[in-house]
């Protein structure tokens, strides 16, 4: 390879990927929570994480005022590093307009 064809080498570009741009519509973000329900139900923080996709996805200050919660807190329950109660969690799920269910272990 020439030096002018090395230089031309392109650098490969990578943007992140936000999982809330893509949770439309209610039916897409149930099913993006059932997963993690059904594939992880041993991971709480990854669960609220969830939760927290789809809470920006349909509007955090909304979400917010119909959970009954100020903005801030709910960002610091949904985080990475948060450990909603399951109050918080319940009254989350309600102002998402999604039902968390039960189901025998096999």
């Amino acid at each position: 390879m020439s030096k002018s064809t090395a230089k031309k080498a392109t650098r490969l570009r990578t943007t992140g990927y936000d999982v809330a741009q893509h949770l439309r519509t209610p039916e897409e973000m149930a099913a993006y929570l059932d997963a993690w329900l059904e594939e992880a139900p041993e991971d709480a923080s990854g669960i609220a994480r969830a939760l927290g996709d789809i809470a920006r996805a349909k509007g955090m200050t909304q979400v917010a005022k119909d959970a009954g919660l100020s903005r801030e807190s709910l960002y610091r329950a949904l985080s990475a590093d948060g450990n909603p109660s399951f109050a918080t969690v319940l009254k989350v799920a309600k102002a998402l307009g999604v039902k968390l269910h039960a189901e025998a272990a096999s």
